[in-house]
């Protein structure tokens, strides 16, 4: 085996992993270490072509440390939520061999690993990069060490909503019953095939770091909020229930009213926290004005809006309404700054639709929802070199 050593000295692994959207909102923690929720969540995963994570992990007897690189610069491998999934993986990984020391092991647990992530979109904007981060993590180092079966537990100790990135399509995060979190997992709904005609637009308002993370502010919300309290035991166990059934009805009017509906009712527990947090801001609000006028105008719920812990709006609609929908969304926010460029860098105050290079007439990609994480096979997508470090990427 020292010749096999010599040949293949790095084990190393590719995964890129979806955004989530919820649809019915997670917001607050019963336990912060373990990250349990207060209530279950619904969510859609979006497709990997518009916005993903993509993450290497490698592992050889060569390296001196643990080693992180975060969209290339080098970032605390320390960090307890990163620790907390190694920590888990490195538990299934043992467990998994049952203390055996066949020579069959994908590799040494006692060898140091590097991992190099980035995100083709903005982070910490409010575009769940969390939940495609951790989710990419978990599922990288499952497979360098070889590990299988229930890991969105594990990612749910990196980001409670990166438990929803392990699967595609629609998927509920189920709030669990034990104080250990064993029954806190993501299961599927439905597959992304169930729904083809359902879209998703995202409009991007800001780029910019998102003032009171998501963290530190469900906190508050959880110790001051009289209304969060009510939602998370009255009213969202009731709205999990209708939300499925219109899912798998495809009740896109359904779907669509109890989508903006929990959305309004999360960012009212935001203002109902003390002090308050603003999430929404005056462009976000414009876009809920515009999506409700649109929808009255046709007399029926054509577009819906949900908005994260941040001002970027997503929108659900269907495929015969996105060009529509998207030409309503131009002439609201002419781009009359940049000449006629539409997709406009992030921060400049009109929304774009995550496409680098825009073309008319119908610049915003409308992706589907999407599948779980995916392993890349192909070696020269590796973020990390032969050296293990970060390849110099043009």
């Amino acid at each position: 085996s020292s010749a096999m050593a010599e040949e293949r000295p790095l084990a190393v692994v590719t995964c890129t992993a979806p955004v989530n959207i919820a649809v019915i909102k997670y917001w607050g923690k019963r336990d912060n270490d373990l990250i349990l929720p207060i209530n279950s969540s619904l969510s859609v995963t979006l497709h990997q072509d518009q916005l993903k994570t993509t993450t290497t992990a490698a592992a050889s007897r060569d390296f001196t440390e643990d080693r992180l690189w975060l969209n290339g610069e080098e970032a605390d491998v320390g960090h307890p939520r990163l620790q907390a999934c190694l920590r888990e993986v490195r538990r299934l990984a043992r467990k998994r061999r049952g203390g055996s020391t066949e020579d069959a092991a994908p590799l040494s647990l006692s060898y140091k690993i590097h991992i190099a992530t980035e995100n083709n979109f903005p982070t910490a904007a409010g575009l769940a990069s969390s939940a495609a981060g951790y989710a990419c993590l978990v599922s990288a180092l499952a497979r360098l060490y070889g590990v299988e079966g229930e890991l969105s537990e594990v990612a749910r100790r990196g980001s409670g909503s990166a438990c929803r990135s392990m699967l595609g399509g629609f998927v509920q995060w189920q709030r669990g019953e034990r104080p250990d979190g064993r029954d806190s997992l993501a299961h599927q709904v439905a597959p992304e095939t169930h729904w083809p005609e359902l879209r998703v637009l995202v409009l991007v308002v800001s780029g910019e770091k998102k003032q009171v993370g998501s963290t530190a502010g469900m906190q508050t919300s959880v110790d001051t909020s009289p209304l969060l309290k009510h939602r998370a035991e009255v009213v969202v166990p009731e709205r999990l229930a209708l939300m499925m059934r219109h899912i798998r009805e495809r009740d896109f009017e359904g779907f669509g009213q109890l989508t903006m509906q929990d959305s309004n009712q999360f960012h009212a527990t935001c203002l109902d926290t003390f002090p308050p947090i603003f999430y929404l801001n005056d462009l976000s609000r414009h876009i809920i004005a515009l999506a409700h006028r649109f929808n009255a105008h046709h007399g029926r719920t054509k577009v819906a809006y949900t908005f994260d812990a941040g001002p970027n709006a997503v929108i659900f609609t269907l495929a015969d309404t996105v060009a529509e929908f998207v030409e309503v969304v131009r002439r609201s926010f002419p781009p009359a700054t940049n000449g006629d460029q539409w997709g406009v860098p992030a921060g400049s105050g009109v929304p774009w639709c995550q496409d680098p290079a825009p073309t008319a007439p119908n610049p915003c990609p409308a992706p589907q929802p999407g599948p779980g994480p995916q392993l890349v096979d192909d070696p020269s997508q590796h973020l990390l070199g032969a050296d293990g470090l970060p390849r110099c990427r043009a």
